[in-house]
């Protein structure tokens, strides 16, 4: 077990955090988290024997805000464990992406992994996923890192995906307010690329900055956040084969 492990992560509705940080307490006696959510700068060295890089996926790719932060961390020097997490249809590009990020950056990767969480969008998919049986195999996944940091094995191992990677992500609409909205300003607080003002005396998004991560539709205290309704159909329509399968947590080490 590490002493310490830097947990870099971007979980705008809670999956990705409670993924990564059930691993990093597996695999470290202590955690230094790095929100790379949070518009103050980060620490870009890191300081534990060991980093943890957990990021969402968003269309088969890591998001682009997450990367670009990513950017800014210095590796070099360092071990990493990278993970995605999905909302149970498929991960794509993003680990390989993530994967080679982080090298670029410096990292040694010791192991990766794909995990499975309820899904941002249409929360019925993956319903309360991550789950004891996940945790489970998050902890098993854990042990496994350990033993093999101790023993120092060799990284030989390789991850799917595609280079070049599918196309960028792109936002076709974003979330809106309803009539409910009482103008508290969460959403403005919650997220991360800024998208979000208020302005005039109602709530503005602009659509290139937004990364339909909806992060302000999970922080609205009156649920007066939502996604148009066509497009929640038609997300839920194209999701909906996925709803009764169980997809299995997927390890590379």
């Amino acid at each position: 077990m590490s002493k310490t492990v830097d947990f870099y992560y971007f979980s705008p509705t809670g999956g990705t955090k409670k993924v990564g940080m059930h691993l990093a307490e597996a695999v470290s006696e202590s955690v230094i988290i790095h929100n790379l959510a949070e518009k103050a700068k980060f620490a870009a060295n890191p300081e534990g024997d060991l980093s943890l890089i957990a990021v969402p996926v968003f269309g088969g790719r890591i998001p682009a805000f997450a990367a670009e932060k990513l950017k800014s961390v210095n590796g070099i020097g360092k071990k990493a464990v990278t993970i995605v997490v999905y909302g149970n249809r498929a991960y794509e590009d993003a680990l390989l992406e993530l994967n080679n990020m982080a090298k670029e950056s410096g990292f040694e990767i010791v192991a990766s992994g794909a995990f499975i969480a309820q899904h941002s969008m249409c929360p019925e998919i993956a319903a309360g996923r991550p789950d004891p049986v996940d945790f489970d195999e998050l902890e098993a996944f854990g042990k496994r890192i350990s033993e093999k940091l101790i023993a120092r094995l060799e990284n030989e191992f390789s991850v799917p995906g595609n280079y070049p990677y599918k196309a960028d992500f792109t936002v076709a609409a974003t979330p809106v307010s309803t009539d409910s909205c009482n103008l508290c300003g969460e959403c403005v607080s919650a997220c991360p690329t800024g998208a979000i003002t208020l302005y005039e005396g109602s709530i503005k998004t602009d659509i290139a900055k937004c990364a339909l991560c909806m992060a302000c539709v999970y922080a609205c205290p009156v649920e007066a956040r939502t996604l148009p309704r066509q497009m929640y159909d038609n997300v839920r329509q194209m999701l909906s084969k996925y709803k009764d399968i169980r997809r299995p947590n997927e390890t590379y080490i």
